[in-house]
């Protein structure tokens, strides 16, 4: 299949590689020319710009892009892909926004004739790497059915979430139960420790008791826990502490659009806040313990 692709950062590349490795036909662009060359010489061809991707002939462009803006100026922009795209060509955005921009530009090109879904997704650059991705997908039915076969070259878990931006709701909803919960076992973690307790003897009660969770079982925050966890080495890589709290902040907004309150969703967006302007917004969101083990 002829396939475009935006975005080709931390988790776009992988993505695209994998797409690549199954056998697609690939065009592509980013701003970064590095990021460019590393697809091209893994076969990939080269598109000058969005709408030189556009006006390619591709049956299916998936675009990976940083934020909402980014998302509107690519699709919505006077030279963006609704612009210069045929009708017919299945669109997918594998961005992190907000649900109520997906819809918007979901709208807009059903308009211009492109079925459009949202696809973010979970796994981290780990996951992108692997093609072991999971795909939330907004969109119809009919949509959902034509897009799996080309998610699942980048993706092992792929979940229909109903309609358009039903897949950011899944998305936002989902990684603000994440920040709260990784606030909770650094919370216990370090009481615990602090009050003498052993910190696996800590973890593997909490993990075999009521206190089960992600956060504290795959992802516990506290070093010596888990092997081959972020904080095993000084919490770099994984998923960054900027970008939970730009996760938190589109739960926040799109809280507010519908009056819906998020108590425990803000009082993590502000702890995240605090940490990453302590100077900590690239070390990854476990890192969030160190505000209470008071550690630089």
């Amino acid at each position: 299949m002829h396939i475009g692709f935006l975005g080709l950062g931390n988790m776009g590349g992988p993505m695209a590689h994998n797409l690549l490795k199954a056998g697609h036909q690939l065009y592509v662009f980013d701003v970064s020319a590095t990021a460019v060359a590393g697809l091209t010489a893994a076969g990939a061809q080269e598109a000058t710009s969005a709408s030189a991707i556009a006006k390619a002939g591709v049956e299916v462009i998936i675009t990976m892009l940083p934020a909402a803006p980014h998302v509107r100026e690519v699709y919505l922009g006077d030279d963006g892909l609704l612009a210069n795209v045929q009708p017919g060509v299945l669109l997918i955005d594998s961005s992190t926004i907000d649900p109520m921009s997906a819809r918007e530009v979901a709208a807009a090109a059903a308009k211009n004739g492109n079925p459009m879904i949202d696809a973010p997704v979970s796994g981290g650059t780990v996951g992108a790497a692997a093609g072991t991705l999971t795909f939330m997908v907004g969109g119809s039915e009919a949509d959902f059915q034509k897009v799996q076969p080309i998610l699942a070259a980048m993706g092992k878990n792929i979940v229909h979430c109903g309609d358009c931006g039903n897949g950011q709701v899944a998305k936002v909803a989902n990684n603000m139960l994440l920040g709260i919960s990784m606030i909770g076992a650094a919370e216990a973690m370090s009481l615990g420790v602090a009050l003498g307790m052993d910190a696996r003897v800590l973890a593997g009660v909490i993990n075999s008791s009521s206190g089960r969770c992600w956060s504290s079982e795959i992802y516990n925050p506290f070093p010596g826990v888990v092997e081959n966890s972020p904080a095993e080495r000084g919490y770099s890589g994984g998923f960054g502490t900027d970008l939970m709290l730009k996760d938190l902040g589109l739960a926040s907004e799109a809280a507010k659009q519908v009056r819906q309150p998020v108590i425990l969703g803000a009082l993590a967006q502000q702890l995240y806040q605090a940490f990453s302007m302590q100077g900590n917004g690239m070390l990854d969101f476990s890192a969030i313990i160190k505000l209470y083990r008071q550690e630089n």
